[in-house]
Order: C-alpha cells, then sequence, then structure tokens
C-alpha cells in the first residue's frame, strides 16, 4: 500500500484539524507544513513530528510529499495551490476554494494543465445523516419538491473579528455567508437542483465595524421552480443549531446539526422507523459559537475519499469544479444585495 505523504500549509486553527485527520488515516504521512510565522509553523511541526518551513514556496522542493493541503486565510489559496501544481503535487483545498470565481478558474485550470488533482473540502458532506437524505430526495419519495432553505444562525464574538482577515473582503471573501454559512450553502449543491435565480439582502448588524455582512438572507428559485431561503449570521446570540428544511408534495425531511427532526413521508416504507430512531438524537453543534469547538472526523473522511479517488484513478466527488458552485452562489447573494435587484445564475 502506498503511503501518501502530505505537507500543510498554513498553520493556524484549521492546520491542526487537517494533522489530526491525517493521522487517522493509515496510509497518510504528515511531513512537512509552513507558515509565514516561523514560530507557528515549528509548533505545529513539533507536536506532529514534521518538517517546519518559512514558506509554501521552500516546502515545496520536498520532493516526498504527495499532497498539500491549503489551510491558509481564504484569500491565500490561489498562489500556493497553483504552485503546488506547477511542483506536481495533487491539492485539497479548505472552504471556500477562494474569494473570487476568477481566482477559483485559474486554480482548476493550473491542476488541468499539470494533471494533478485539485479537491475541496466539504466535511458536512460526509456526515452518515446526509446518505438517507440523499437518497430520498434522489428517489422521489417527496414528490415535487416545493421548498428547499437552510439557517445557519451562528454567534461570533468582536474578538473573533480583530485578527487580520476575519470579516474583509480581500481575505475572508465574505462574511456570515463565505466563512460560515458556506457549509449548509454547499449542502444545497450537493442534494438539490441548481439555484436558477436568487433575490438577497446583507446588513452589518451585530458587527458593524467589519467590512463585510455578518447578516445575509435570500430568496431561492430553483431549475425545477421549487422555492428556498438561504439565511446565515454570526449575529444570533449564543448561537443556535444550523438546520436544513426541505418539503413536498410526498414528505418532509427536517435536518439539524448532525441529526433528522423530522423524517414523514406519504408512502411509509419499513426502514423509515430505523431512521427516525438512529438520527432522531441532536448532536453537533460544536461550532454555533467557537470556531474550534468541531471535530476532525468528517475532515479525516473527507480526506480518505480524495485518497481514493487518486488510487482508482477516478474522479473525486468534490472536485474543483463541484467546490467552486457554492462560492458561486454566496457571490450571487452579494451582488443581488449590492445591486438591489435579482440575481440569475448559470
Amino acid at each position: 500500500m502506498k503511503t501518501w505523504n502530505f505537507g500543510i500549509v498554513g498553520a493556524g486553527l484549521i492546520a491542526d484539524f487537517h494533522a489530526r485527520a491525517l493521522g487517522d488515516i493509515p496510509n497518510t504521512k504528515f511531513i512537512a507544513c509552513c507558515d509565514k510565522i516561523p514560530d507557528r509553523a515549528e509548533k505545529l511541526a513539533d507536536k506532529y513530528e514534521a518538517k517546519a518551513f518559512g514558506s509554501y514556496e521552500e516546502m515545496l522542493k520536498v520532493k516526498e510529499i504527495d499532497i498539500v493541503t491549503i489551510a491558509t486565510p481564504s484569500g491565500f489559496h490561489l498562489e500556493p495551490t497553483i504552485a503546488a501544481a506547477e511542483a506536481g503535487k495533487h491539492v485539497i483545498c479548505e472552504k471556500p476554494l477562494e474569494v473570487t470565481l476568477e481566482r477559483i478558474d485559474a486554480m482548476i485550470e493550473a491542476h488541468e494543465k499539470r494533471g494533478t488533482r485539485l479537491g475541496g473540502i466539504f466535511p458536512y458532506r460526509f456526515n452518515d445523516m446526509i446518505v438517507p437524505i440523499r437518497e430520498a430526495i434522489n428517489s422521489g419519495r417527496l414528490g415535487v419538491i416545493t421548498y428547499a432553505g437552510i439557517y445557519v444562525p451562528w454567534w461570533r464574538t468582536d474578538e473573533y473579528y480583530k485578527d487580520s482577515w476575519h470579516g474583509t473582503w480581500k481575505l475572508d471573501g465574505g462574511g456570515a455567508l463565505m466563512n460560515q454559512s458556506i457549509h449548509m450553502v454547499d449542502m444545497l449543491c450537493d442534494v438539490m437542483p441548481p439555484i436558477e435565480s436568487l433575490q438577497a439582502f446583507t446588513a452589518k448588524l451585530g458587527h458593524p465595524q467589519i467590512e463585510t455582512e455578518d447578516t445575509a438572507v435570500a430568496v431561492l428559485r430553483y431549475t425545477t421552480s421549487a422555492l428556498g431561503v438561504i439565511y446565515g449570521t454570526t449575529g444570533s446570540y449564543p448561537g443556535q443549531f444550523r438546520r436544513f428544511e426541505i418539503t413536498g408534495t410526498k414528505g418532509t425531511i427536517i435536518n439539524v446539526e448532525n441529526s433528522i427532526t423530522l423524517w414523514q413521508f406519504a408512502d411509509e416504507k419499513p426502514e423509515d422507523e430505523q431512521i427516525r430512531k438512529k438520527f432522531g438524537e441532536i448532536t453537533g453543534g460544536g461550532g454555533v459559537a467557537d470556531p474550534a469547538a468541531i471535530t476532525h472526523e468528517n475532515h479525516t473522511r473527507n480526506f480518505k475519499a480524495f485518497i481514493d479517488a487518486l488510487e482508482s484513478g477516478e474522479d473525486f466527488w468534490i472536485d474543483g469544479a463541484e467546490a467552486r458552485k457554492a462560492v458561486e452562489i454566496i457571490l450571487a447573494v452579494y451582488k443581488s444585495a449590492k445591486e438591489q435587484k435579482p440575481v440569475r445564475l448559470g
């Protein structure tokens, strides 16, 4: 079995989640990391017996590295991702891939040109409860879907926004939607047909000192004519569970965090009661007020799926084009709010 050697670009909070996730995969080894703050890189490297570098340019000279994970602020994803491609290394990158579609497209093009792979990190796709939800939607159990909406009423303190990048357009790419709610926006990309158009409003209400929005609402029309809502905020004290609701002419599903709180269909099946029992208890919720209070298990699944795709030669489920979709939707929300008119997608 091949051992896949990893390098991590960035040595902040999320980099430690990457390192822990890699430690749970038998055929991976975290061998190097880099950060523009040398002490931070040294600290992460010492913790996991890796080698520290002061720049991604130096780290990418390590021939043994097969895959690079990107764990920098969002607006710093482009440069190391392209450099990794040019060095012949695969990349799996934190959400969002980047802060503009032009920068994302440049990342995708670099890896297509070199023949390396670019994958996105959306751990929520790997929650167990997503599987029956996805299957129910795809099999038509909800009948004609009339509505699908997401809600992310989270809380972040003013202290959270006092660093150099959170809540900035250049490095965060947005606020409550681009940073926190993007996981649930991606859920819509995963289980729903494309969004045809939207009308949105954004505001700075709980954190007026930041550049970007801390509250956003969008009304959606899908290509099937179903309607929906996106709501995200970091101004909802003390932070509440994220939620996905979908309903149609033959059923309704409500997902709260890692649970399914409502699973009801006109045509009941024997396995429905088992699903209600298995996923009925609300679990998760660590990120509602504290970005560090999450687990790394789904990062592990995300990384393993990327490795499996490399080994099999098959397409990775969350490739660059797929990870791009959530950013396109969020940027459309920002455009609609700025221009005060509907925006069509696609």
